[in-house]
């Protein structure tokens, strides 16, 4: 396996900064309630739309054209003239339309989604080159250091009786301390960019800017077209139930992200069996953790919930739901990461545009017919007609082999791990000791993440090889 060691770094570096997330955001539920989580989201889904128009691509045109190790320092500037023009643009649109933009949101919010959006692009802009670099784990190290100056700023001026106001500030400061600190990592320079070079980016933009916006579509098209039809205080606890979700795709993620690099250099070179290779660890460990995170949310969704605020349990449900839409989606990413990592961005673009549509549709027939929930499954939907679409499109153009066995031996591992789950919970609950509900919870997700990673170490074989393989010490037994 090639994923190696730097795909635990950064898997490592996107759990703690989930974790800090995952903290902060039951201290602010308990403090501010689900309304204001609620304003908060429609913000953050807000710049997160406005970001994508800001970037169309580029930043992973960036990436791609860095990676292939050509006139660097030219790609950079001219991908940062592009996104500075944009952002300029976008911020004065907002402005103009700034009464549009706060009877959206319910509060005067035009200046902080401005204020958020011209940060985010910066920072796209860096870690784009961070990536392209290949110097994923320095990226990946950036994820919990603005996680935690965020969580660590807002939780300060929350406290202080700052509200929503120092929610969005905290969440701009830790943005640009990461920022600032990838700048200390980024060996580029400016030079003058030829006409080529533009040319270059937005011929690989034009594709790839749809693979950001289906990704932008399944993260927050739900949140963004409740926003318009439900009370803020459900969209809050939507977006709580989404969190939690999107937690469990950390590994996922991490391998997506060490892996773009790599394909990039094994197409480039023209060696398919490198890539076809790492196509299947992809799927191998793509749903490593999202596949017991969804036997655990089935059993303890409710208890989890109840962390946040009694006023959240009612999320259970779609808690349930989104996590299987993570599932397919995270399978669905790693496709089409390959597609874009073999320079297929137009395969990639019909795919996403399938996803796209499918979603937005769906989210609107599903919320009109069955409201919140209706929004879950609309998601969850839409990932899969992605997942199979690209599955499809993928072998078309790379022979691999789904690995079945992997994944079989991976759900068997999670179904023991549910059996003992549920066996303790039943103990625990047979004694009436109930209101102990965070040690209760912290107990159980501890021995079920044991019981999973222990029974998924004894019957895979691939599995066992690929921890003996990058552990730091040596296993005894095993190794």
């Amino acid at each position: 396996m090639r994923i190696g060691q730097t795909s635990f770094i950064v898997f490592v570096s996107k759990f703690a900064k989930a974790a800090l997330g995952f903290v902060a955001t039951i201290y602010f539920a308990r403090v501010l309630g689900a309304e204001i989580l609620g304003y908060y989201a429609l913000i953050l889904a807000l710049v997160a739309w406005l970001e994508l128009g800001g970037k169309i691509g580029i930043s992973s045109a960036i990436t791609k054209r860095l990676s292939e190790g050509e006139e660097q320092s030219a790609y950079f500037t001219a991908g940062a003239i592009a996104i500075g023009i944009l952002a300029a643009v976008l911020s004065v649109g907002v402005i103009v339309f700034r009464d549009a933009v706060n009877d959206y949101v319910g509060v005067e919010a035009a200046v902080f989604v401005v204020f958020l959006l011209v940060l985010k692009l910066v920072h796209s802009l860096l870690t784009a080159v961070l990536q392209g670099e290949h110097l994923v784990h320095i990226y990946g190290l950036l994820d919990p250091l603005k996680t935690g100056s965020r969580a660590v700023i807002q939780i300060g001026l929350v406290f202080a009786g700052f509200g929503l106001t120092g929610m969005i500030v905290g969440k701009g400061v830790g943005i640009l301390i990461a920022s600032l600190v990838a700048l200390v990592f980024v060996s580029v320079t400016l030079a003058r960019p030829s006409t080529e070079h533009f040319r270059s980016l937005f011929d690989y933009a034009k594709y790839s800017w749809l693979g950001n916006l289906e990704s932008r579509s399944f993260n927050d098209v739900d949140i963004v077209i409740l926003g318009a039809l439900v009370s803020p205080a459900l969209v809050g606890i939507y977006s709580v139930a989404w969190s939690i979700a999107k937690f469990l795709t950390v590994f996922g993620t991490a391998v997506k992200a060490t892996l773009f690099p790599e394909l990039s250099v094994a197409d480039a070179e023209g060696d398919s069996e490198t890539v076809s290779a790492l196509v299947s660890d992809a799927l191998t460990y793509g749903g490593l953790v999202i596949i017991p995170g969804l036997f655990g949310a089935i059993l303890l969704g409710d208890r989890l919930l109840l962390l946040y605020g009694s006023e959240f349990v009612q999320g259970t449900a779609v808690l349930g739901v989104l996590i299987v839409a993570t599932l397919a989606r995270g399978y669905q990413k790693q496709l089409v990461n390959v597609l874009n990592g073999i320079d297929r961005p137009d395969v990639a673009f019909r795919v996403n545009a399938v996803a796209i549509v499918a979603n937005v549709v769906l989210n609107v027939v599903l919320i009109v017919w069955l409201g919140w929930l209706g929004a879950a499954i609309a998601t969850a939907l839409s990932a899969t007609i992605g997942l199979s679409l690209s599955l499809r499109e993928l072998h078309r153009l790379v022979a691999f082999d789904i690995p079945y066995g992997e994944l079989a031996r991976q759900l068997s591992a999670a179904v023991v791990m549910a059996a003992i789950v549920f066996g303790g919970q039943n103990a625990i609950e047979a004694t009436g000791i109930l209101e102990q509900n965070v040690v209760i919870l912290v107990l159980l997700v501890a021995v079920g993440a044991g019981t999973y990673f222990t029974t998924l170490f004894t019957i895979s074989r691939r599995f066992r090889s690929t921890v003996v393989a990058n552990s730091p010490v040596r296993i005894p037994l095993v190794s």
